[in-house]
């Protein structure tokens, strides 16, 4: 025993790298469906949607990159699905250039799946660059901010954009954050100014950041990282079946972050524990 304990500190590192590999892979092939609990930020949010009376238009600011879509494009979807299924009339926008290919077609396939109809139910304003000046512009003056939706119709003439002059004009504003621009200006240049409601999905490195902002009352919901999407999944399906044939994706990833830190947790455990064995015996 003393003799492996040895061994097992001097092991090659890359014994280490593939029961990693194992532990990634195994619950994509045999999914555990390990139990997790709905943290109050994300109950919170889904809460606030819930309660949306059918008609109400709700804005998603869905500002994310290819970088961050596993982290967040499941909010992104479980969060349309939500609001389609409320009957809400959606209206989304971006502010980074690189999202427009990625948030458009998911917002047309889950459209589809409702039977909504684009003008009517929902619209993609598209992508606007200016960063703070832009939020600040969608706070005061969406049309100005937006003359156009993505397919160049004005926006005096789409039926789902008719009374929206600004920000404060929406129930609610959900912004799908990876980074700046993105929650922290959002707060910062117009919720407080015009008392919004406005709830993030952020990744989980920017989380902490934004938890001070649900505090004080200026989120009224967040949902951080891979944990975030898959509690907000748990919340709109609960039975696990997605309208379309869609999968959870967050959900099952999360077998493969809850076995991958107990592999970590189990090797510093370990390691620890022969260190101080093998020690004592020198």
């Amino acid at each position: 025993m003393f003799d492996f304990l040895v061994r097992f500190q001097a092991m090659d590192r890359r014994w280490i790298f593939l029961g990693m590999a194992i532990a990634i892979v195994l619950p994509l092939l045999f999914p555990f469906k390990m139990p997790f609990r709905v943290d109050e930020r994300v109950q919170a949010l889904f809460d606030e949607v819930d309660r949306l009376p059918a008609g109400s238009r709700v804005l998603v600011s869905a500002d994310f990159d290819p970088g961050s879509r596993p982290e967040i494009e499941p909010f992104y979807r479980a969060n349309l699905h939500h609001l389609f299924r409320k009957d809400v009339k959606i209206v989304v926008l971006t502010l980074w250039e690189s999202a427009p290919p990625l948030v458009q077609p998911i917002l047309e396939e889950i459209a589809g799946i409702y039977g909504k109809t684009y003008g009517e139910d929902y619209v993609f304003l598209g992508y606007k660059a200016g960063r703070e000046v832009a939020i600040k512009s969608i706070g005061a003056d969406i049309p100005k901010t937006f003359p156009t939706d993505s397919r160049g119709t004005p926006v005096e003439r789409i039926p789902v954009m008719r009374g929206i002059q600004k920000a404060a004009d929406f129930a609610l504003i959900v912004n799908v954050s990876s980074g700046n621009p993105g929650t922290k200006e959002y707060v910062m240049q117009i919720q407080g100014q015009y008392n919004l409601k406005l709830a993030s999905s952020t990744t989980a490195v920017s989380g902490p950041d934004y938890i001070p902002f649900y505090k004080a009352g200026q989120l009224f919901g967040l949902a951080a990282g891979m944990p975030g999407s898959a509690q907000y999944e748990k919340l709109t399906f609960p039975d696990g079946k997605v309208p379309g044939g869609g999968k959870l994706m967050a959900t099952a990833s999360m077998d493969v972050l809850n076995l991958g830190h107990l592999y970590i947790m189990a090797l510093i455990l370990f390691g620890n524990l022969a260190y101080f064995i093998t020690r004592r015996r020198d």
